[in-house]
């Protein structure tokens, strides 16, 4: 008998497991693949691989613009292909030591809840071994979502699993969907020297991020050259021997290959949830966010399944710790999802945390909005970077959301994140001293005008 039965192995499983060891608690973790789930083996780290390698790319091939004259780069593509596999397997060797050195017993199979902390586990020969733990966590994470028409085959039409492992730069490619993934890929593909044709159904990129932010990044792409097509659906597409036709209203276009980035669905199906008393809303586990319990006793979910909560591997991670903390001790240390920061790693990169202005009017705010163009501070001028800081604030009250768009974005945003997280008034962060020359200064001058003290 386990303390924790956890079934997936993902960072809201394996952080979990981790956790555990705090507690004196044992723990049992089924993962049917890897541990280290989509996030290690096929999502972030692989794809910011990828995009490291793109960033090179791009600032070799403008290394001219600094006074550094170089011929012309060319990318060996299975030579990063192979650095983005090194990269994945020393991060995946030092979770399963990690693992083994806490004590968990990790376990090959599909997980099934069978009864009250009962898990029967089918390995990959088809042999089934019965788990007991006091109790369950459910951590079985995403799968990439298809629109109508367009069947993956993982050739033609393939999602961001058979893109990491493409075997060579495909020259002409439709993105389905602009939000994180596909925009990632997008700034990949475009960095070296792919044709790209974005398609989102809504009026911008990186829907629900503020719309200042998501112009400047399509200004950035188109500025690569990128066809950037927002406010459009496109219709299935047709296939044959040399590429792929996207219809798209009236117009359409022919590409080598159709990546479909239009989300990601929870994997709860087949694993007897429902039969167990835990309640589904559109396949997401219904769970309590102040313990991570459903209604199901002694089982609680994690990550990317639970509903309302964001698919992110850090909020993931976060919500296993909560969990695991909640069946330690019986008291809640719920995730504060106000301040759970979003990196897209596109170039420039977008991050935000906590409200935009828009949902902050939308939760009865009255809110002060001020931006600040990167373009004023030295250091981005010296590196050739452009981007911006808005910050939300209530009128006369505490910062309530902030967005960087620039090169190092998903660095600055923590600074960020804690004036979010501990509800600091303007007036406060401002009085603090950025370093010059920074980057980071322009999050300062943001600060002091929205205290209503700008420098500038």
């Amino acid at each position: 008998m386990h303390d924790v039965v956890i079934i997936g192995g993902g960072p809201g499983g394996y952080s979990a497991a981790l956790y555990a060891h705090n507690f004196g608690l044992s723990v049992a973790l089924v993962e049917r693949d890897k541990v280290g789930g989509t996030c290690l083996h096929r999502g972030c780290i692989p794809a910011k691989s990828w995009l490291n390698t793109a960033e090179v790319f791009h600032q070799v091939a403008h290394a001219g613009d600094h006074g550094v004259i170089t011929s012309a780069p060319s990318l060996d593509w299975g030579k990063a292909l192979d650095r983005k596999g090194r990269v994945v397997n020393q991060l995946f060797t030092g979770l399963q030591g990690l693992l083994r050195k806490r004590g968990v017993e990790v376990i090959d199979g599909t997980g099934h809840l069978a009864g009250r902390g009962t898990v029967d586990v089918v390995a990959a020969d088809g042999s089934t071994r019965r788990i007991e733990g006091r109790h369950v966590m459910i951590a079985t994470g995403s799968v990439p979502r298809s629109i109508p028409g367009y069947d993956i085959d993982g050739d033609r039409v393939v999602t961001s699993d058979h893109a990491l492992e493409w075997t060579a730069r495909p020259d002409r490619v439709a993105i389905i969907g602009a939000g994180a993934i596909g925009a990632e890929f997008a700034s990949l593909l475009i960095d070296v020297g792919a044709q790209v044709h974005l398609f989102e159904v809504v009026d911008q990129v990186l829907p629900g991020v503020e719309p200042r932010a998501a112009r400047t990044l399509h200004r950035a792409f188109t500025d690569k050259g990128m066809e950037v097509h927002t406010g459009v659906a496109v219709d299935p597409p047709k296939i044959g021997p040399d590429g792929v036709v996207v219809p798209f209203g009236d117009l359409s276009v022919e590409v080598d290959v159709v990546l479909v980035a239009v989300g990601r669905a929870p994997v709860t199906s087949g694993i007897g949830l429902e039969e167990a008393g835990v309640r589904l809303d559109h396949g997401y586990v219904l769970a309590d966010l102040e313990t991570m319990l459903t209604d199901a006793p002694n089982v609680y979910a994690v990550g990317d399944i639970v509903a309302g909560t964001p698919q992110l591997a850090h909020a993931g991670f976060a919500e296993g710790i909560s969990a695991m903390t909640h069946i330690a001790t019986g008291s809640p240390a719920p995730t504060d999802y106000r301040a759970i920061p979003l990196v897209v790693y596109t170039h420039p990169e977008v991050a935000s945390v906590g409200l935009t202005e828009q949902q902050a009017k939308d939760a009865g705010y009255d809110v002060v909005a001020t931006d600040h163009p990167f373009s004023g501070a030295g250091r981005a001028i010296i590196k050739g970077e452009t981007g911006m800081v808005r910050i939300v604030a209530e009128r006369d009250g505490p910062i309530l959301g902030a967005t960087v768009v620039g090169s190092i974005a998903g660095e600055t945003i923590h600074e960020l994140m804690y004036v979010v997280g501990w509800e600091a008034l303007p007036t406060e962060a401002a009085a603090f001293i950025h370093a010059h020359p920074t980057m980071a200064e322009a999050v300062g001058e943001t600060l002091l005008a929205a205290a209503g003290r700008s420098l500038h």
